[in-house]
């Protein structure tokens, strides 16, 4: 069963249409639930695809767009009226934890959980989380107002156990989580035990990237290298491509482009116009210049990177 995965909550752009949400995901990994953006209509989402909000633990805010935010406070109204406990953290800039202070103050004053909010310097973003197994980056992005998008990255993992080469050698229990992290093993006679007699490879750490709203610029695909999956806005096709850069968006090919330049093993595409009829056709541009079949989001997809 896969324990770091996204949901697709909405992958349309600023105007919802009866076909998509506006932009919102949850991504699952081991007992953290996560919401990168968060629109109008993202609590019902939730509740569609069989997400507990009371899960929630951190949500990160890409820009202050209406279409990445404005469905916060309901949110967070929701969770206070159904009192969850514990606390949320809120990733934005400054201006974003004003405006949401200043709402939650009129609309929900009392809550049952904390709300703590760590602020995001646009100019310099960087980690904005950690913990033992996972590191999530903020990075820039190149739209009409600071924007920045996420990666969700694995630490290294231990490597494996050989548990008859570990009785062999009679390691004592005690050593083992040591031999995981890459020591040798020293017998009582003096002999060294190399690590790689003791253990086999560690699994592969996987990763993740979310490209909310961006023009086309190099700088993104550098600073999603070697991703595993990358999802990036693909709002116009071809035949309006003339729209993107002005508008701070990017087109299908060009989203093929910049994972192709990133180097990242799977391309997700999304955050479409409200123009857009047929979104494999987008899919397919992606593909010309990704070079590999490309994904095109729909709600309630769910992207499993283990």
């Amino acid at each position: 069963m896969s324990y770091f995965n996204v949901t697709i909550l909405g992958c349309g752009s600023a105007t919802p249409t009866l076909k998509h949400n506006p932009s919102a995901q949850a991504v699952r990994y081991r007992n953290k639930l996560m919401l990168v953006d968060c629109a109008e209509g993202t609590q019902l989402q939730l509740r569609r695809y069989g997400l507990s909000f009371a899960r929630i633990s951190d949500i990160f805010i890409s820009h202050l767009h209406g279409d990445h935010f404005l469905g916060l406070p309901g949110l967070l109204s929701t969770m206070a009226l159904h009192n969850v406990e514990g606390a949320v953290t809120v990733h934005t800039f400054a201006e974003g934890a004003d405006i949401l202070r200043r709402i939650l103050d009129v609309f929900c004053k009392e809550r049952t959980f904390k709300i703590n909010y760590n602020i995001i310097n646009p100019s310099a973003p960087g980690v904005v989380y950690e913990d033992n197994n996972l590191l999530v980056t903020a990075f820039p992005l190149y739209h009409r107002v600071p924007c920045v998008g996420y990666r969700f990255d694995e630490k290294p993992k231990k490597r494996h156990i050989n548990g008859e080469a570990a009785k062999f050698y009679n390691v004592p229990v005690y050593m083992l989580e040591s031999i995981r992290e890459g020591a040798d093993f020293t017998c009582a006679d003096g002999r060294v035990v190399p690590n790689a007699w003791l253990t086999t490879d560690a699994d592969a750490s996987k990763s993740y990237a979310y490209c909310s709203d961006t023009m086309f610029d190099t700088r993104v695909a550098e600073a999603v290298k070697s991703v595993d999956v990358l999802y990036h806005e693909a709002t116009y096709g071809d035949e309006r491509a003339c729209h993107a850069a002005p508008r701070g968006h990017s087109t299908a090919r060009q989203a093929g482009d910049i994972a192709r330049l990133a180097g990242a093993g799977r391309l997700v595409i999304g955050h479409y116009s409200k123009t857009i009829v047929d979104e494999t056709a987008l899919a397919a541009e992606a593909a010309e210049s990704f070079g590999q079949p490309v994904t095109a989001a729909r709600e309630g997809l769910q992207i499993d990177l283990i």
